[in-house]
């Protein structure tokens, strides 16, 4: 697994998102690589972005930063903002994002 992010602390938090709720990071499939967020991968990617397609949504798509446990799309919109295996809290603004992060509809 590969893990990249900007200032990014040991619990996934970066330069961007750095509150004590911040502690998940994205797969992105473009790169196969997990990043705290989409402004990560802008500064660090030498491509643009591209969300995790439905199909995936049921492959390890989301990391939690504080126990690394891996989750789907499916389980990470589920979890009611914690992580099912730590129970760390999670920002639940984060899913305000998700349509960077995950395809929605297709065109």
């Amino acid at each position: 697994m590969r893990l990249l992010g900007v200032q990014m602390d040991k619990e996934t938090r970066c330069k961007h998102y750095h509150a004590e709720i911040d502690r998940i990071a994205i797969r992105f499939p473009c790169c196969n690589t997990y990043y705290p967020c989409y402004e990560c991968h802008e500064e660090l990617a030498d491509h643009p972005a591209t969300p995790i397609l439905k199909e995936e949504w049921d492959l390890p798509g989301i990391l939690c930063g504080s126990c690394l446990h891996t989750l789907t799309v499916h389980e990470y919109m589920a979890c009611d903002s914690k992580c099912p295996s730590c129970q760390a809290a999670f920002n639940p603004g984060c899913k305000l994002h998700a349509p960077i992060y995950f395809e929605t509809e297709r065109a």
